[in-house]
């Protein structure tokens, strides 16, 4: 297991929206699963596979047992009448080295969690706590956002949006975004200017975009 913790480390240092551009859009969660408070830090690491039926939370506080140290706990829920998780819950993750929560749902206590600096990405917040009743199996495939995932894919989130790296291609994936970084970062803006506008106009032309002067609009008078 420590060989595929270590492995989200990388990713810390790379941007979702640089991510997104090498995976396209079938990798990227929808718009809905958010930080929950402003100035979240960016997480990166390998996911920890929950799912929770509807109203019910029972393996979520299971999970914050069983998983290890820098993963990234996802949840499958759909659910947002009802709370996955509160303060206390948040705390013995973040105590136990759980880097942050992802979940297809929304939980309670945000003030709790704000304060003491744990990172949750979900839906949105709501004061009643779901039931502890529904048993699923840990670590097997999930949806979140809309998104596959399965245990072990790389999970990285800011306040761009999530992120899932298939753990089949985080090598390939984590050299090519540094290949990208390193490239923008030498480039000026000038240099991505003249490029810009080389690119815009050949689209343009391609698609038969002529240019043209406006009409004069007669002036009504006051």
């Amino acid at each position: 297991m420590s060989g595929i913790i270590e492995s989200g480390d990388g990713f810390r240092d790379v941007p979702t929206t640089t991510l997104a551009d090498l995976l396209g859009r079938a990798q990227v969660m929808d718009i809905g699963i958010r930080p929950l408070w402003s100035g979240t830090p960016r997480v990166a690491g390998p996911a920890f596979t929950v799912r929770c039926p509807p109203g019910d939370n029972l393996m979520l506080h299971a999970a914050i047992h069983r998983a290890e140290p820098g993963q990234v706990i996802v949840v499958e829920s759909g659910d947002v009448d009802h709370a996955l998780a509160g303060g206390n819950v948040c705390a013995v993750a973040r105590r136990r080295g759980v880097a942050a929560f992802v979940a297809d749902g929304v939980i309670r206590d945000l003030a709790e969690v704000r304060e003491m600096g744990f990172p949750v990405f979900a839906r949105g917040v709501i004061p009643i706590p779901g039931a502890k009743n529904a048993v699923e199996p840990l670590n097997a495939e999930v949806r979140c956002g809309g998104v596959k995932v399965r245990p072990g894919d790389i999970v990285v989130a800011d306040e761009e949006g999530v992120v899932v790296v298939p753990a089949d291609r985080r090598e390939e994936i984590l050299a090519a975004a540094r290949k990208k970084l390193a490239k923008e970062a030498e480039e000026t803006l000038d240099a991505w200017e003249k490029a810009h506008r080389a690119k815009i106009d050949a689209l343009l032309a391609e698609r038969g975009f002529t240019e043209h002067v406006a009409a004069d609009t007669p002036s009504t008078g006051a």
